[in-house]
């Protein structure tokens, strides 16, 4: 883990994502914060991030319309999403959430030890798909370089 690496903190409640940022302060990561989901999307577009945790109920467009729009998007996709919210458990909310795509839900008055362990092990997957994807990129480089020796094409994969 390291400071390279974002969690994207979006609650429309200053005071909500106040409290996250303190109980994160000890992880090594950088935290980006908004306050609305356009915000957010505008903040995913601009950085790579390893997780968000995501308010259900904003004004505007709530958590559940982020995530369904994240997951419409090449580049967030795949970004774990781990809904942290004060409304109430009944299944249909949770359904939905998970039916968005989110990971988790994480239910206010959060537990601080248990978030903090949920954030670093999602920062340790985002390590590890770092170095997937530039052992690929070396590999990639190094086949480029043998058939470029060879003076020959290197065949198409898939």
């Amino acid at each position: 883990m390291s400071k390279d690496q974002n969690i994207l903190l979006v609650d429309d409640q200053p005071a909500n994502l106040v409290a996250l940022e303190a109980i994160l302060e000890d992880v090594d990561c950088s935290l980006l914060k908004a306050n609305n989901g356009n915000e957010a999307l505008a903040i995913l577009m601009k950085n790579e991030v390893a997780l968000v945790l995501l308010d259900v109920q904003m004004p505007g467009m709530d958590g559940f319309e982020v995530a369904e729009l994240m997951r419409k998007s090449n580049k967030t996709k795949m970004v774990p999403i781990i809904f942290v919210t004060a409304i109430s458990k009944e299944a249909k909310y949770v359904s939905r959430g998970y039916g968005v795509g989110a990971i988790d839900y994480m239910f206010k008055p959060l537990n601080p030890e248990i978030m903090v362990h949920k954030a670093e092990f999602f920062l340790e997957l985002d390590q590890q798909k770092r170095r997937l994807e530039e052992k690929l990129r070396k590999s990639q480089e190094s086949r480029e370089a043998f058939h470029k020796a060879m003076g020959s094409e290197p065949p198409e994969l898939g």
